[in-house]
């Protein structure tokens, strides 16, 4: 399974973005999609970004995903027991 993680834009250059999650910054293309300015958030999978998202969404996605990952570290593990 692909999960695909809402990003902010931090720069821009040609068609590279350097985007951040939670102070995580990485490189993805920006060739998937149109008009793309830093501030903007980004839906990205693979190293590219393929869809730009409003910031309410973005911050909404990126709270319930803290949230997953809390749950699965209090439960012990990453939920990976076939017996459960």
């Amino acid at each position: 399974m692909c999960l695909a993680i809402p990003s902010k834009i931090t720069k821009v250059e040609n068609s590279m973005a350097v985007i951040d999650v939670d102070g995580v910054r990485r490189e993805c293309s920006l060739l998937l999609v149109e008009d793309a300015q830093v501030g903007d958030y980004v839906i990205v999978h693979a190293g590219f970004a393929i869809s730009k998202i409003d910031e309410a969404s973005a911050l909404e996605t990126l709270a319930l995903l803290r949230e997953a990952a809390a749950l699965m570290e209090a439960q012990g593990g990453e939920g990976n027991d076939p017996g459960v």
